[in-house]
Protein backbone atom coordinates (compact mmCIF):
# COMPACT_ATOMS: atom_id res chain seq x y z
CA UNK A 1 0.00 0.00 0.00
CA UNK A 2 1.73 3.91 -0.45
CA UNK A 3 1.35 6.48 2.06
CA UNK A 4 -2.52 7.59 1.11
CA UNK A 5 -4.01 3.64 0.80
CA UNK A 6 -3.07 2.62 -2.94
CA UNK A 7 -1.21 0.54 -4.93
CA UNK A 8 0.36 3.08 -6.70
CA UNK A 9 4.06 1.39 -5.89
CA UNK A 10 3.31 -2.01 -7.07
CA UNK A 11 1.35 -0.82 -10.33
CA UNK A 12 4.59 1.11 -10.96
CA UNK A 13 6.56 -1.39 -10.55
CA UNK A 14 4.55 -3.58 -13.20
CA UNK A 15 4.56 -0.45 -15.52
CA UNK A 16 7.90 -0.85 -15.82
CA UNK A 17 7.85 -4.44 -17.25
CA UNK A 18 7.50 -3.89 -20.78
CA UNK A 19 7.59 -5.88 -24.23
CA UNK A 20 10.75 -6.61 -26.62
CA UNK A 21 12.81 -3.65 -27.15
CA UNK A 22 13.63 -3.34 -30.89
CA UNK A 23 16.18 -0.63 -31.19
CA UNK A 24 18.88 -3.00 -30.33
CA UNK A 25 17.93 -5.24 -33.17
CA UNK A 26 17.27 -2.66 -35.46
CA UNK A 27 21.61 -1.52 -34.60
CA UNK A 28 22.60 -5.05 -34.09
CA UNK A 29 21.12 -5.40 -37.92
CA UNK A 30 22.77 -1.90 -39.29
CA UNK A 31 25.91 -3.55 -37.94
CA UNK A 32 26.18 -6.76 -39.53
CA UNK A 33 25.19 -5.51 -42.95
CA UNK A 34 27.92 -3.31 -42.25
CA UNK A 35 29.95 -6.16 -41.04
CA UNK A 36 29.29 -8.59 -43.37
CA UNK A 37 29.75 -6.25 -46.50
CA UNK A 38 33.22 -5.22 -45.17
CA UNK A 39 34.58 -7.82 -44.16
CA UNK A 40 33.41 -10.51 -47.37
CA UNK A 41 35.85 -11.91 -49.72
CA UNK A 42 35.61 -14.75 -52.41
CA UNK A 43 37.25 -18.23 -50.92
CA UNK A 44 40.20 -18.84 -53.81
CA UNK A 45 39.41 -22.22 -54.00
CA UNK A 46 35.67 -22.20 -54.77
CA UNK A 47 34.73 -18.80 -55.34
CA UNK A 48 32.38 -18.86 -52.06
CA UNK A 49 31.81 -15.57 -50.03
CA UNK A 50 33.84 -15.91 -47.10
CA UNK A 51 33.21 -13.71 -44.16
CA UNK A 52 37.00 -12.72 -42.06
CA UNK A 53 38.07 -10.09 -39.76
CA UNK A 54 41.59 -11.69 -39.84
CA UNK A 55 44.34 -11.61 -41.50
CA UNK A 56 46.19 -15.38 -42.30
CA UNK A 57 49.09 -14.16 -40.46
CA UNK A 58 47.26 -13.49 -37.29
CA UNK A 59 45.25 -16.65 -37.71
CA UNK A 60 48.69 -18.66 -38.25
CA UNK A 61 50.08 -17.36 -34.80
CA UNK A 62 46.85 -18.25 -33.16
CA UNK A 63 47.09 -21.91 -34.85
CA UNK A 64 51.34 -22.39 -33.91
CA UNK A 65 50.31 -21.41 -30.46
CA UNK A 66 47.54 -23.99 -29.75
CA UNK A 67 49.85 -26.49 -31.96
CA UNK A 68 52.56 -25.75 -29.01
CA UNK A 69 50.31 -26.55 -26.53
CA UNK A 70 48.74 -29.25 -27.97
CA UNK A 71 52.09 -31.01 -28.06
CA UNK A 72 53.00 -30.72 -25.08
CA UNK A 73 50.29 -32.20 -23.25
CA UNK A 74 50.52 -35.25 -25.97
CA UNK A 75 52.85 -38.17 -26.46
CA UNK A 76 54.48 -37.64 -29.91
CA UNK A 77 55.41 -40.72 -31.80
CA UNK A 78 59.03 -39.55 -32.90
CA UNK A 79 59.70 -42.94 -33.88
CA UNK A 80 58.69 -45.89 -36.33
CA UNK A 81 57.57 -45.99 -39.81
CA UNK A 82 54.53 -44.25 -39.13
CA UNK A 83 56.08 -40.62 -38.55
CA UNK A 84 57.53 -41.18 -41.70
CA UNK A 85 54.36 -42.61 -44.13
CA UNK A 86 52.46 -38.94 -42.68
CA UNK A 87 55.66 -36.85 -43.33
CA UNK A 88 56.01 -37.85 -46.94
CA UNK A 89 51.79 -37.57 -47.40
CA UNK A 90 51.96 -34.52 -46.20
CA UNK A 91 54.91 -33.33 -48.20
CA UNK A 92 52.43 -34.20 -51.65
CA UNK A 93 49.75 -32.52 -50.67
CA UNK A 94 51.41 -29.52 -49.75
CA UNK A 95 53.28 -29.81 -53.15
CA UNK A 96 49.58 -29.89 -54.46
CA UNK A 97 48.24 -27.52 -53.09
CA UNK A 98 48.62 -24.51 -54.79
CA UNK A 99 48.34 -26.18 -58.05
CA UNK A 100 44.82 -27.52 -57.12
CA UNK A 101 44.29 -23.87 -56.13
CA UNK A 102 45.25 -22.64 -59.71
CA UNK A 103 43.09 -25.52 -61.35
CA UNK A 104 39.52 -24.46 -59.26
CA UNK A 105 39.88 -20.83 -59.11
CA UNK A 106 40.37 -20.57 -62.51
CA UNK A 107 37.13 -22.84 -63.16
CA UNK A 108 35.74 -20.44 -60.46
CA UNK A 109 36.72 -17.43 -62.11
CA UNK A 110 38.02 -15.73 -59.05
CA UNK A 111 41.65 -15.37 -58.41
CA UNK A 112 44.44 -17.40 -56.53
CA UNK A 113 44.83 -15.56 -53.45
CA UNK A 114 46.22 -17.67 -51.32
CA UNK A 115 48.88 -15.98 -48.69
CA UNK A 116 51.22 -18.81 -48.75
CA UNK A 117 53.82 -17.11 -46.80
CA UNK A 118 51.13 -17.48 -43.70
CA UNK A 119 51.65 -21.53 -43.93
CA UNK A 120 54.68 -22.81 -42.30
CA UNK A 121 54.20 -26.39 -42.55
CA UNK A 122 54.65 -29.19 -39.89
CA UNK A 123 53.29 -32.78 -39.14
CA UNK A 124 53.68 -34.72 -35.86
CA UNK A 125 51.77 -38.31 -34.80
CA UNK A 126 49.96 -38.18 -31.77
CA UNK A 127 49.99 -41.67 -29.74
CA UNK A 128 45.92 -41.89 -29.27
CA UNK A 129 42.87 -43.60 -29.10
CA UNK A 130 40.88 -40.53 -30.94
CA UNK A 131 40.21 -41.18 -34.73
CA UNK A 132 41.09 -37.93 -35.81
CA UNK A 133 43.50 -35.40 -37.11
CA UNK A 134 43.78 -31.90 -37.39
CA UNK A 135 45.20 -28.50 -39.26
CA UNK A 136 45.54 -25.34 -37.30
CA UNK A 137 45.66 -21.93 -39.17
CA UNK A 138 49.21 -21.53 -40.81
CA UNK A 139 49.73 -25.41 -41.68
CA UNK A 140 49.98 -27.35 -38.25
CA UNK A 141 48.75 -30.89 -38.96
CA UNK A 142 48.82 -33.47 -36.48
CA UNK A 143 47.29 -37.43 -36.72
CA UNK A 144 46.41 -39.11 -34.04
CA UNK A 145 47.54 -42.86 -34.32
CA UNK A 146 43.61 -43.96 -33.56
CA UNK A 147 42.77 -43.35 -36.64
CA UNK A 148 45.34 -45.25 -38.71
CA UNK A 149 43.65 -48.36 -38.50
CA UNK A 150 40.23 -47.08 -40.05
CA UNK A 151 42.27 -44.88 -42.46
CA UNK A 152 43.69 -48.16 -43.41
CA UNK A 153 46.20 -47.70 -46.17
CA UNK A 154 48.36 -44.92 -47.24
CA UNK A 155 45.33 -43.50 -49.85
CA UNK A 156 43.29 -43.38 -46.73
CA UNK A 157 45.53 -41.49 -44.54
CA UNK A 158 45.89 -38.88 -47.62
CA UNK A 159 42.03 -38.90 -47.92
CA UNK A 160 42.14 -37.54 -44.02
CA UNK A 161 45.12 -35.21 -43.93
CA UNK A 162 43.90 -33.97 -47.23
CA UNK A 163 40.61 -32.92 -45.88
CA UNK A 164 41.92 -31.14 -42.76
CA UNK A 165 44.95 -29.12 -44.47
CA UNK A 166 41.86 -27.84 -46.55
CA UNK A 167 40.26 -26.58 -43.44
CA UNK A 168 43.22 -24.51 -43.18
CA UNK A 169 43.67 -23.37 -46.71
CA UNK A 170 40.20 -22.53 -46.75
CA UNK A 171 40.63 -20.26 -43.35
CA UNK A 172 37.33 -22.26 -41.88
CA UNK A 173 39.33 -21.27 -38.14
CA UNK A 174 39.26 -17.31 -39.37
CA UNK A 175 35.50 -17.60 -40.47
CA UNK A 176 34.63 -19.36 -37.25
CA UNK A 177 35.85 -16.74 -34.86
CA UNK A 178 34.24 -13.93 -37.08
CA UNK A 179 30.70 -15.81 -37.26
CA UNK A 180 31.59 -15.65 -33.50
CA UNK A 181 31.82 -12.67 -32.58
CA UNK A 182 29.04 -11.76 -34.86
CA UNK A 183 26.94 -13.96 -32.41
CA UNK A 184 28.21 -12.90 -29.17
CA UNK A 185 27.33 -9.51 -30.61
CA UNK A 186 23.61 -10.86 -31.48
CA UNK A 187 23.19 -12.16 -28.03
CA UNK A 188 24.13 -8.78 -26.28
CA UNK A 189 21.50 -7.20 -28.70
CA UNK A 190 18.96 -9.97 -27.88
CA UNK A 191 19.64 -9.80 -24.02
CA UNK A 192 19.10 -5.45 -24.29
CA UNK A 193 15.48 -6.58 -26.50
CA UNK A 194 14.13 -8.45 -23.94
CA UNK A 195 16.01 -7.07 -20.51
CA UNK A 196 12.45 -5.55 -19.25
CA UNK A 197 10.22 -8.22 -20.39
CA UNK A 198 8.78 -10.99 -17.66
CA UNK A 199 11.24 -13.42 -16.63
CA UNK A 200 9.72 -15.97 -17.49
CA UNK A 201 9.09 -14.68 -21.07
CA UNK A 202 12.07 -13.86 -21.29
CA UNK A 203 13.87 -17.29 -20.58
CA UNK A 204 11.84 -18.38 -22.82
CA UNK A 205 12.68 -15.63 -25.84
CA UNK A 206 16.07 -16.23 -25.20
CA UNK A 207 15.69 -19.98 -25.32
CA UNK A 208 14.62 -19.78 -28.76
CA UNK A 209 16.84 -17.30 -29.91
CA UNK A 210 19.53 -19.58 -28.30
CA UNK A 211 18.26 -22.71 -30.47
CA UNK A 212 17.39 -20.79 -33.61
CA UNK A 213 20.78 -19.78 -33.86
CA UNK A 214 22.63 -22.52 -33.07
CA UNK A 215 19.99 -25.24 -35.33
CA UNK A 216 19.59 -22.67 -38.36
CA UNK A 217 22.59 -21.10 -38.16
CA UNK A 218 26.15 -22.42 -35.90
CA UNK A 219 25.17 -26.31 -36.77
CA UNK A 220 24.44 -25.65 -41.05
CA UNK A 221 27.56 -23.61 -41.33
CA UNK A 222 29.78 -25.97 -39.77
CA UNK A 223 28.61 -29.04 -41.54
CA UNK A 224 29.09 -26.60 -45.24
CA UNK A 225 32.74 -26.36 -43.97
CA UNK A 226 33.29 -29.55 -43.68
CA UNK A 227 31.47 -30.55 -47.15
CA UNK A 228 33.72 -27.79 -48.55
CA UNK A 229 37.20 -29.28 -46.85
CA UNK A 230 35.63 -32.80 -47.98
CA UNK A 231 35.89 -31.55 -51.66
CA UNK A 232 38.97 -29.72 -51.52
CA UNK A 233 41.10 -32.55 -49.70
CA UNK A 234 39.29 -34.80 -52.37
CA UNK A 235 41.07 -32.62 -55.08
CA UNK A 236 44.22 -32.08 -53.08
CA UNK A 237 44.72 -35.83 -52.51
CA UNK A 238 43.78 -36.73 -56.67
CA UNK A 239 46.55 -33.70 -57.11
CA UNK A 240 49.01 -35.46 -55.21
CA UNK A 241 48.68 -38.58 -57.00
CA UNK A 242 46.55 -40.79 -54.46
CA UNK A 243 43.75 -42.47 -55.08
CA UNK A 244 40.61 -40.17 -54.83
CA UNK A 245 38.36 -43.30 -54.81
CA UNK A 246 39.71 -44.39 -50.80
CA UNK A 247 37.24 -41.17 -49.85
CA UNK A 248 34.18 -42.76 -50.07
CA UNK A 249 35.56 -46.23 -48.49
CA UNK A 250 36.81 -44.62 -45.45
CA UNK A 251 33.50 -43.09 -44.59
CA UNK A 252 32.12 -46.22 -45.13
CA UNK A 253 34.87 -47.66 -42.46
CA UNK A 254 33.98 -44.65 -40.23
CA UNK A 255 30.22 -45.68 -40.50
CA UNK A 256 30.57 -49.27 -39.84
CA UNK A 257 32.69 -48.27 -35.75
CA UNK A 258 28.67 -47.86 -34.79
CA UNK A 259 29.48 -45.14 -32.81
CA UNK A 260 26.01 -43.22 -31.29
CA UNK A 261 25.71 -39.71 -33.14
CA UNK A 262 22.98 -37.27 -32.99
CA UNK A 263 20.85 -36.58 -36.00
CA UNK A 264 22.64 -34.55 -39.03
CA UNK A 265 20.88 -31.45 -38.35
CA UNK A 266 21.76 -31.44 -34.53
CA UNK A 267 25.25 -32.22 -36.08
CA UNK A 268 28.58 -30.01 -36.80
CA UNK A 269 29.30 -32.69 -38.80
CA UNK A 270 27.08 -34.27 -42.30
CA UNK A 271 26.23 -37.67 -41.81
CA UNK A 272 28.73 -40.77 -43.10
CA UNK A 273 26.26 -41.42 -45.83
CA UNK A 274 25.15 -37.70 -46.98
CA UNK A 275 29.51 -37.54 -47.40
CA UNK A 276 29.52 -40.76 -49.08
CA UNK A 277 26.83 -39.28 -51.92
CA UNK A 278 28.86 -36.29 -51.86
CA UNK A 279 32.31 -37.78 -52.60
CA UNK A 280 30.88 -39.88 -55.35
CA UNK A 281 29.00 -37.27 -56.69
CA UNK A 282 32.37 -35.33 -56.84
CA UNK A 283 34.11 -38.51 -58.56
CA UNK A 284 34.27 -37.55 -61.89
CA UNK A 285 36.00 -34.19 -61.10
CA UNK A 286 38.67 -35.97 -58.97
CA UNK A 287 39.10 -37.88 -61.34
CA UNK A 288 39.93 -35.76 -64.42
CA UNK A 289 42.41 -33.61 -61.64
CA UNK A 290 44.11 -36.89 -61.18
CA UNK A 291 44.69 -37.38 -64.76
CA UNK A 292 45.68 -33.73 -65.17
CA UNK A 293 48.20 -33.91 -62.80
CA UNK A 294 49.66 -37.07 -62.64
CA UNK A 295 48.72 -38.75 -66.27
CA UNK A 296 46.08 -41.16 -67.84
CA UNK A 297 47.70 -44.27 -66.21
CA UNK A 298 47.78 -42.87 -62.40
CA UNK A 299 43.73 -42.61 -62.96
CA UNK A 300 43.90 -46.46 -63.56
CA UNK A 301 45.75 -47.89 -60.34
Amino acid sequence: MGPFGNRSGGMGQQGQRRGLKLWPILLFGLYFGWYYFSHRSEASFTGRQQMLDSTAQEEAALGLQSYQEILQTSQVVRSGPLPQQVQDIAQRLVEAAPKVEKYLAEQAGVPASTDWSAYQWQVSVIESDQVNAFCLPGGKIAVYTGIVPVAANTDGLAVVMGHEIAHALMRHGGERMAQQKLVQIGSIAASMSTGEMDPGQRQMVMAAIGAGAQYGLLLPFSRSHESEADKVGLMLTAAACFNPQEAPRLWERMASLGKQKPPEFMSTHPAESTRIDQLNSWMGEAEEVRQHFCGASASMQ
